[in-house]
């Protein structure tokens, strides 16, 4: 008895036609709007087929999350971090990370735009989001040296995570661009203010 598995295997490029097909109708038309049978319509595969890969539409989604978004650590800031140079750390990782040139500028829009409405999809944005900003943290520290404020350094994190997203949102919707070499230059003079005690 052959299993399972092996019977709707036979097109073995099915699941990847459905994952690919599902990512850009929910970019263009939302989760809510698309059918399922739109993606099995546009992957060229059987309903039943998508079914048995996806029981349900939100599996689709998940899916599409857990395998075709980068995880974090997106990469290991040792690799970007020069001690004494913040400035060029932070382009470096920036750089690194290429987020607006990433293949998955396409699940960042569906991210953003059902983050609201599905709590599986706010949880995955948080966790991609926490990632990067634990990063950015890391770079701030090794590039800075001892005595960074914690709470400094929290904050400068967060501000550079923004710049790098809104820099990737503008590459895909050819808005423009903010220089992130200029937001560096800022969130490095901001960790050599004094804090107040």
């Amino acid at each position: 008895m052959r299993r399972r598995t092996e019977d709707a295997g036979a097109d073995g490029g099915a699941r990847e036609r459905i994952l690919d097909a599902a990512a850009e109708a929910f970019a263009a038309d939302g989760f809510d709007a698309t059918p399922t049978a739109r993606i099995a319509k546009v992957a060229d595969v059987p309903k039943g087929l998508l079914f048995y890969y996806f029981p349900k539409k939100i599996d689709v989604l998940l899916a599409l999350l857990g395998e075709r978004l980068p995880e974090a650590p997106l990469c290991r800031y040792a690799d970007v971090v020069v001690e004494g140079d913040v400035v060029g750390s932070l382009r470096r990782l920036a750089d690194r990370l290429d987020l607006g040139g990433h293949e998955s500028v396409v699940l960042r829009s569906v991210l953003f735009r059902e983050a609201g409405t599905h709590p599986e999809v706010r949880a995955h944005l948080h966790a991609l989001n926490d990632g990067l900003v634990e990063l950015t943290e890391h770079v701030l520290d090794a590039a800075h040296g001892p005595g960074l404020d914690a709470k400094c350094r929290h904050d400068a994190a967060i501000t550079f995570v923004a710049v790098m997203l809104f820099e990737a949102n503008s590459r895909r919707f050819d808005g423009p661009l903010p220089d992130l070499t200029a937001a560096a230059r800022l969130v490095a003079d901001g960790l050599s203010v004094e804090q107040p005690a």
